[in-house]
């Protein structure tokens, strides 16, 4: 028997990938390797010092307190602001895509709020309100509305010919609630998660700067910067840049299990 190759094949494509990947990040290093030597500057250090400096902060942390305290705290607030945002978002969502009337009502309030950037409350949440609880409520804010407006969407999307059916078959407005409409929005649901998680992660890490009492990532990073250590702070943007790679990925992959689950994909 023999074996035809096929650049189709599962594992070629990944293969291929994965050196598209490899490529890429070491064209990136090498590209900082020569900005951060021609620069003649420190703050841009290069990228052997950056990997020192981040070793250095994962086995010993900084100001005393480990690099495991620094994340944990940071994704504490993060999972904290997506539960509160979730637990109102979705059934929020579902309401306003199943009664027009009430939708027609609330649309104005949402429409004034949502452009506001949520970095703009930042102040207010942590100044005004609380130093601990301030960051999960911008994170709050930065998943609330995309999540939000992609349940209402779906709400709107499902088929008419289902609902019909539905109707059809006897079935009641609370029945036709959770029995057609809140099953079919859950892809786009999922879709508001992945969009969500992106945007709280980068409001999560930005909201600690803000705050001079804080306890994480964004709060570390901005004190490195304030004491003029580069290295530990390119070192910190590394650690940021993977966290939200692993939050978005994690996203995604729920995404594609939950469609395919469903049969969408």
């Amino acid at each position: 028997m023999s074996f035809k190759y096929d650049k189709n094949n599962k594992y070629h494509r990944l293969g291929k990938n994965a050196l598209i990947v490899v490529v890429s990040l070491t064209v990136f290093v090498l590209a900082w390797w020569v900005v951060s030597i021609l620069a003649h500057s420190t703050v841009i250090p290069t990228p052997i010092k950056t990997f020192d400096a981040l070793i250095s902060f994962l086995q010993d942390g900084y100001l005393g307190i480990s690099a495991g305290r620094y994340i944990s705290a940071s994704l504490t607030l993060f999972l904290k602001g997506f539960l509160l945002a979730f637990v109102l978002a979705v059934p929020l969502g579902l309401i306003l895509g199943f009664s027009k009337s009430l939708n027609t009502f609330v649309t104005p309030i949402i429409e004034v709020l949502r452009p506001i950037a949520p970095m703009a409350w930042a102040p207010v949440f942590i100044y005004g309100i609380s130093y601990d609880t301030g960051p999960m409520l911008v994170v709050f804010i930065g998943i609330f509305f995309p999540l939000l407006t992609n349940v209402i969407f779906g709400v709107k999307k499902i088929d008419p010919s289902l609902v019909d059916a539905a109707l059809t078959l006897g079935a009641s407005k609370f029945h036709l609630f959770t029995k057609v409409m809140a099953p079919s929005a859950i892809p786009y649901i999922m879709n508001g998660i992945k969009v969500g998680l992106g945007v709280g992660w980068m409001c999560i890490v930005a909201a600690e700067m803000y705050n001079p009492r804080g306890f994480g990532v964004g709060y570390c990073i901005s004190d490195m910067c304030f004491n003029g250590l580069w290295p530990s702070t390119f070192a910190m943007l590394i650690i940021i840049a993977a966290l939200g790679i692993l939050t978005t990925s994690l996203a995604e992959y729920l995404q594609k299990y939950v469609s395919k689950r469903m049969g969408v994909e």
